[in-house]
């Protein structure tokens, strides 16, 4: 606010601080990475984050638990909500890869508070999964070995009966990841070598594997005599994906990793796409000949791949997998461990953490603290947290992110872009002359949509993207809720299926009326507002499978960070300290880092050369 107006009250200043942008006056963060991840590499690198407990544990978990043969529909459609998720993370990346995560887009556009939100929700992903994993491998390890060390911790410790709590303390998974933190301590090109080398190796076992299965294949194992095909019916595929999600959250590491890529704006999207492709196909056809191999009832969870190898005879082959299941992982958790305290630093950089982290070994290029007291942070939470807990919590936070990435591509796509920007002549020529601005009603509906005509541009769109949301939520409750919970006669639950269900297409009809941004020169979304809207649509439905203790644990670590930003991160943020007295950040930073998502549809021309700088390497 100017300081010609009247003075602000306490909490209009306040709230100001918690709105306020970040500008683009230096690259803050990442000048010491260098790009050099190729298309190739960044494949490898997504599926090296996606393939490891899912294929070796989970599905065997889902199989006979909760699916059955039917776990590869359950993959399929985790798949594709993953996908539709990926496609708007890169949307966001690709036009500012200078940061590589959804972070900076969110500092830049929606504002302080909701930055950190943002950052955290990323972090406590990356830490819970590290966890899960390691204690994945662990049950794994314990589970090739009869179980020695459950028999020995029950018998010295005893059984724990305490809720998030595990039964007994994981020493093992604790030590793993100390192991891991030293191996991705290591230089990051380093890194990205025994990255590129664990999974392709995975992929070529993954081969042989349905390959082998194939042919050691048995139909009768999905006939009605064993249960049939979908013992646990529609509901029972349905919560096998919420669970089989987890096996694709690890795709995001492809965007974190934008700002070391070689031409980001076709690696990441071709990328992220591929990788999703190949590891959703893989684990649809290993599902496939795991349970067709032996009856899904009588598979062992903790090792179900490799142990119905050793029941076919093929001892050799159940060690293949025994020994690729234990690099997999390896890579899965190391992963983690390499994108987390890169968040922590990019935050650090901002002022938002604390400044320690944001130091980087100027030989290795690691952040040296963040590795060191994340990664003991991380064994601790192996060391104690109930598996369920750890992977329902990973799971709230990946799809709470993807829900708030998706809303936010709708958002800006129907924002008008400023007329100085930095696009190409022929896109800006292309802008000027249409005839209507985004967020306004098509031409060729205007007589036909007349009460949405009186409406500024994009108060429409905000109306019709909260009243899709709304109608999300209504619909997805209904479904996962309908027949069970709300105790809803045939009558109600079909008429609140039908309105829900009209008021979700309604809403998606107006979206789909208004003009959008249409840039030539970065990646876009295809099919907006539909793909973004089915990923909410999705997102929202796994979320509700998930337990109410995963989201009081998710509650109580929210507030903990909100405890970090307002005791540390509100007085230290760089923004803060660039202030002046009475003066706040401005909407025109946005502009200034990403030109064709300014939300302001009066931005003052501004001299080009500030904005067109080349991205330091």
């Amino acid at each position: 606010m100017a300081q010609g107006l009247p003075s602000t009250t306490s909490l209009e200043h306040f709230s100001q601080k918690l709105n306020r942008l970040k500008t683009l006056e230096e690259p803050t963060t990442e000048k010491s990475l260098q790009p050099h991840l190729t298309t190739l590499e960044l494949t490898l690198l997504g599926v090296g984050g996606m393939v490891g407990s899912g294929f070796y544990v989970l599905m065997g978990t889902v199989a006979k638990e909760v699916a059955g043969p039917a776990v590869l529909i359950s993959f399929g459609v985790a798949a594709v909500a993953s996908l539709l998720a990926a496609l708007c993370y890169a949307e966001i990346v690709v036009p500012m890869p200078h940061k590589g995560s959804a972070y900076l887009f969110t500092y830049a556009s929606m504002g302080e508070l909701w930055a950190f939100l943002m950052g955290w929700n990323m972090l406590l992903k990356h830490l819970i999964g590290g966890a899960a994993v390691a204690r994945i491998f662990s049950s794994y390890l314990d589970a090739i070995f009869s179980r020695p060390i459950r028999s020995f911790a029950e018998a010295h410790v005893g059984i724990w009966q305490v809720p998030f709590l595990a039964q007994y303390p994981d020493f093992l998974a604790a030590g793993i990841i100390l192991l891991a933190s030293a191996s991705a301590s290591c230089r990051a090109r380093v890194y990205s070598w025994l990255n590129t080398s664990f999974s392709a190796i995975s992929l070529i076992v993954m081969l042989f594997i349905i390959i082998l299965g194939s042919v050691l294949a048995h139909p009768h194992n999905w006939s009605t005599e064993v249960g049939g095909f979908a013992p646990f019916g529609f509901s029972g595929i349905m919560a096998g994906t919420a669970t089989c999600f987890y096996a694709f959250v690890g795709f995001d590491i492809i965007a974190a990793s934008s700002r070391e890529t070689q031409n980001p704006k076709r690696a990441v999207p071709m990328a992220s796409a591929i990788s999703l492709g190949l590891v959703a196909v893989a684990y649809i056809l290993v599902s496939a000949v795991l349970t067709l191999m032996v009856p899904w009832h009588s598979l062992d969870p903790d090792w179900a791949l490799a142990e119905a190898f050793y029941k076919r005879g093929y001892s050799w082959v159940g060690f293949v997998v025994v020994v690729e299941s234990i690099s997999a992982m390896n890579s899965v958790l190391i992963s983690n461990l390499f994108f987390l305290p890169r968040v922590v630093r990019i935050m650090a950089a901002d002022g938002l953490f604390f400044q320690v982290f944001a130091h980087v070994h100027p030989q290795t290029q690691v952040p040296i603290v963040g590795m060191l007291v994340f990664g003991v942070l991380m064994a601790f939470l192996a060391l104690l947290l109930d598996l369920e807990t750890l992977v329902q919590f990973l799971c709230i936070s990946a799809l709470l992110t993807y829900i708030f990435v998706a809303i936010s591509i709708i958002m800006l796509r129907f924002q008008k872009a400023p007329p100085s920007s930095s696009l190409d002549p022929g896109s800006r020529e292309g802008t000027e002359q249409t005839s209507a601005e985004p967020g306004q009603l098509r031409p060729a509906l205007r007589p036909y949509l007349r009460f949405l005509g009186g409406y500024r541009p994009g108060a429409a769109v905000a109306w019709a993207l909260g009243v899709l949301v709304g109608s999300a939520i209504t619909l997805d409750c209904v479904l996962v809720f309908g027949d069970s919970a709300l105790h809803l006669p045939p009558w109600g639950y079909t008429l609140l299926l039908l309105l829900s269900s009209i008021t979700f297409l309604l809403s998606l009809l107006v979206l789909g009326a208004h003009q959008q941004q249409r840039r030539q020169d970065t990646f876009q979304v295809p099919m907006v507002p539909l793909t973004p809207a089915l990923s909410i649509l999705l997102n929202i439905f796994l979320i509700l499978h998930l337990s109410y203790l995963a989201w009081l644990s998710f509650s109580i670590c929210l507030l903990i960070g909100l405890v970090v930003y307002f005791g540390y991160g509100i007085r230290h943020s760089k923004e803060n300290q660039r202030e002046q007295p009475g003066l706040t950040a401005t909407r025109g930073s946005l502009e200034e880092m990403v030109p064709a998502l300014q939300p302001t549809s009066q931005a003052p021309a501004r001299e080009p050369s500030h904005r067109e700088q080349p991205a330091s390497p």
